[in-house]
């Protein structure tokens, strides 16, 4: 038996490759479906079948392209209704592979389709579960996703979340192996561990949502409490996920075209192609092309696109660092933005040696802008999550959270000078080209971001309650 975690960083997403006996199991694939045949491949083995555990809202899945290229047939619990070819498994149904077994475990609550799927050893033990947004570690899936396609409130998919895991979930051995779907940094929980892996009993003991003596009106309270609103992007990758898409193959050769300088231009004013700068934010501050957006490769690319850009539709240029078009084309793709139709040939070098004109961004360090904002003389705006600005912030700070930065815009001054910051430099920057292609140019970021603030001298204090003043 091998299992095998392939964990991708940037999503938080753990797909899964389970091999017995020449025969393999493809759990939650990602887009790009090339490394699990090649694994099958050099395991000598053949691809058997493709285990979805829900509709993912977060990003696209590859099984509908690994179906095509592999011939497995995918497979979905009770529920799940796509319009594709696929084996609609039964509560309770068993799958063999090689000298394993594959239960299905209906455990609806993040959606009603939401799948478990408990694996047996050779000798029938149960070893793991496969859980999806089901159980998380530290956490469980968040129950407001599906609630307009399933025509119930967040706490009616609560209260059914909490029914699954105490009949179908918890009963289970102690001993078992937990695999969840996402770690720490994914929107589809709010209290994930950093650690991937875990055993289910040590769940029972640290994870808030099964303790033992939970009722369900605290579980579905608890649970919902201080739910942020989901990106705008997530029903539209449930939307390719539950109906196909284009083939990855297809959305690499659009991407992948250069375009000269010239090019690049006439493309972005004939076409209305948002310009997409993905290199170091250091890099961007000190020249981009005009009304770009940066969304850094270095960071966590692919949700910030898919939260700030929302629309999968929207035709994108890119401006990249040398050799990392395609892949920026891919982790694109990774959550559904397919339209990319070329990039800027020979990066932002080439751009400048053509003579093009060019923006920038005032940039300066925490040492040389403390003094101003302790003597409050310039507006401060936090771009960070509201739980770290809860944490603690810079005194007289306004707070901006970058996810919900366009509905914060007019409080940003037109005509006086103010600093942005965020964590450490890199929301900030994305913050401030989105502010700058809106015609915001009195802005200066604070490179370093709070760390830097904090370390300089910069007066903070920690968030009071507007209840308890």
């Amino acid at each position: 038996m091998n299992i095998e975690q392939i964990y991708t960083g940037c999503l938080a997403q753990g797909a899964y490759y389970i091999e017995s006996n020449g025969e393999v199991a493809i759990i939650d694939p990602l887009r790009e479906v090339r490394p699990y045949l090649d694994r099958a491949e050099r395991d000598n083995a053949k691809i058997k079948y493709i285990f979805e555990t829900h509709f993912h809202a977060d990003f696209v899945s590859g099984h509908v392209t690994l179906s095509k290229q592999s011939g497995a047939p995918i497979v979905y619990g009770p529920n799940a209704n796509p319009s594709f070819e696929t084996i609609i498994a039964e509560d309770g149904q068993e799958f063999k592979l090689g000298d394993l077994t594959i239960k299905v475990i209906h455990t609806p609550g993040h959606t009603m389709e939401s799948t478990t799927y408990l694996l047996k050893d050779a000798d029938g033990k149960d070893h793991a579960i496969f859980s999806g947004d089901t159980l998380f570690l530290g956490d469980v899936g968040r129950p407001d996703l599906a609630q307009k396609a399933a025509d119930m409130t967040q706490e009616d998919l609560a209260g059914i979340l909490y029914d699954s895991l105490r009949t179908k979930i918890m009963p289970l051995a102690d001993d078992i192996i937990v695999y969840p779907a996402h770690g720490a940094g994914s929107a589809c929980g709010k209290n994930m561990m950093k650690e991937t892996v875990d055993t289910l009993g040590n769940q029972k003991q640290m994870n808030y949502a099964l303790r033992a003596d939970m009722t369900k009106e605290e579980f579905v309270k608890e649970v919902t409490d201080g739910l942020l609103p989901p990106p705008k992007y997530f029903p539209l990758n449930v939307k390719m996920n539950k109906e196909g898409y284009e083939d990855i193959a297809d959305v690499l050769d659009r991407g992948n075209t250069a375009l000269t300088p010239n090019e690049f231009e006439v493309a972005a004013n004939e076409t209305g192609a948002l310009v997409l700068d993905v290199r170091h934010q250091n890099e961007f501050v000190k020249g981009h092309v005009p009304r770009s957006i940066f969304i850094g490769l270095n960071g966590d690319f692919a949700p910030w696109v898919g939260a700030l850009i929302a629309d999968v539709k929207q035709a994108i240029l890119l401006v990249t660092p040398e050799g990392k078009e395609e892949e920026t084309i891919t982790r694109l793709s990774r959550v559904g933005f397919d339209d990319t139709i070329g990039y800027l040939k020979g990066g932002f070098e080439a751009w400048t040696n053509a003579g093009k004109e060019f923006d920038t961004i005032t940039s300066l360090p925490a040492e040389e802008v403390t003094p101003k904002i302790n003597a409050k003389e310039v507006p401060v705006f936090d771009v960070r999550k509201e739980g770290e600005y809860q944490s603690e912030y810079v005194v007289n700070a306004n707070h901006a959270p970058l996810s919900l930065l366009n509905e914060h815009l007019a409080e940003f001054p037109k005509d006086e000078i103010f600093y942005v910051h965020c964590a450490g430099g890199y929301r900030s920057v994305i913050a401030a080209s989105i502010l700058k292609s809106r015609g915001y140019h009195n802005l200066i970021d604070i490179a370093g971001g709070f760390g830097a603030l904090k370390k300089a001298g910069a007066e903070v204090t920690d968030w009071v309650c507007p209840s308890t003043l």
